[in-house]
């Protein structure tokens, strides 16, 4: 089998030569080929790839984008650009920091000799965040799951087929989020646990104002189940304090509302052309080391 693992990095090049290295040392025992595409989002610093040992890994390319387009978009281009460009049986996108721990390769892998036909996604059973950040992403879990019925407890962390991949890049919510456009694409799913990891170096990337744009763009791509869900609990809602409406029993009317018009408003981020247009953002292919 071809595996193509593609990395999505800005501005921590430390960390994804670390997460190579630990790469190449995972795959020693797999019996694959496997090639590493790392997107650069159009990084400010001047920190590159420091490795020494890659002697399991065939190619290792990274392509420079022009303009800081972020994380999701930066695996939307990926995909699209290894669809087109490149051959392979199955893409691993993973976070470049470690936290999607390179030794759960194995499983994914694994996983195929049992059913290859299917996206497997990494369930994430457990968290290394601290207990705000942790209750604040089961928060998110919560509220995704009311508002659309959808329970999404992966990220970007998967094994795409061909197939698969296929049907993401013509889907334009892969544009705006990875999880969400891959859960409404692919109904089917297989599933390995996953555990989250630590970051490699420095503190997480993931602010409290990213996990809320994160969760929006999740539900965001089943606007219309949010739109119906919020209906349904206004009327009821209504029916039931209709004797006792006061500022107080309203709050919950106003927060709804607000979701909902926040949901409308970062669902336009969904952009089937941009997405089309994509590979127009590189600006270079470097490939530091070759078939």
């Amino acid at each position: 089998m071809k595996i193509i693992i593609l990395i999505p990095v800005y501005n921590d090049f430390q960390s994804a030569s670390k997460l190579i290295e630990d790469i190449n040392s995972v795959i020693s025992n797999l019996n694959h080929e496997f090639s590493i595409i790392i997107i650069n989002d159009a990084s400010t610093d001047k920190s590159e790839i420091e490795i020494s040992s890659t002697d399991k890994i065939k190619s290792i390319k990274i392509i420079k984008m022009n303009e800081n387009r972020g994380h999701a978009r930066c695996n939307a281009s990926g995909l699209k650009y290894i669809f087109e460009n490149e051959e392979f049986d199955y893409i691993i996108p993973m976070d470049g920091d470690g936290e999607d721990r390179p030794e759960e390769i194995e499983k994914f892998v694994e996983f195929l000799k049992y059913d290859n036909t299917k996206p497997i996604v990494g369930e994430r059973i457990k968290r290394s965040e601290g207990f705000i950040f942790t209750l604040s992403y089961n928060i998110h879990k919560l509220i995704t799951y009311i508002f659309t019925g959808q329970s999404i407890k992966f990220g970007n962390y998967t094994c795409l087929p061909k197939t698969t991949v296929e049907k993401m890049i013509n889907e334009k919510a892969t544009w705006s989020s990875f999880s969400g456009s891959l859960a409404k694409v692919e109904k089917n799913r297989s599933t390995i646990p996953s555990i989250r990891g630590s970051r490699y170096f420095g503190p997480s990337k993931m602010s409290f104002f990213n996990l809320i744009k994160h969760s929006l763009s999740i539900i965001a791509v089943f606007k219309t189940n949010v739109i119906i869900r919020s209906i349904l609990f206004f009327l009821i809602y209504l029916f039931l304090i209709s004797e006792n409406l006061s500022y107080v029993t309203s709050i919950p009317l106003i927060a709804v509302l607000a979701l909902v018009i926040s949901v409308l408003a970062i669902s336009k981020r969904e952009n089937m052309s941009e997405l089309n247009e994509s590979l127009s953002n590189i600006k270079n292919i470097e490939e530091i080391k070759s078939n």
